[in-house]
């Protein structure tokens, strides 16, 4: 399972992933809307783990994006 983080804490970002890792996933971290869309021109995930409240950039633009780019990729907003 390929799973993106994007959230603006970069040490939270990276202890989910470790997480994630540690049960197999493939992780990439983002911690922008242009990181995150960076990644997900290049890589199809399976599901996105997205902050909702982003300093730089929209999460519903990242969602916005992921349903038009992967349709069948799942998103879990958080919040802080």
């Amino acid at each position: 399972m390929r799973v993106l983080i994007v959230n603006e804490n970069p040490n939270l970002g990276q202890f989910w992933g470790s997480y994630l890792k540690r049960h197999g996933c493939f992780v990439d971290v983002a911690s922008s809307q242009i990181e995150a869309i960076n990644i997900l021109r290049d890589v199809t995930v399976d599901i996105i783990i997205l902050d909702l409240i982003l300093e730089q950039g929209s999460a519903f633009a990242i969602a916005d994006f992921l349903s038009y780019r992967q349709p069948s990729a799942k998103i879990i907003f958080v919040t802080s």
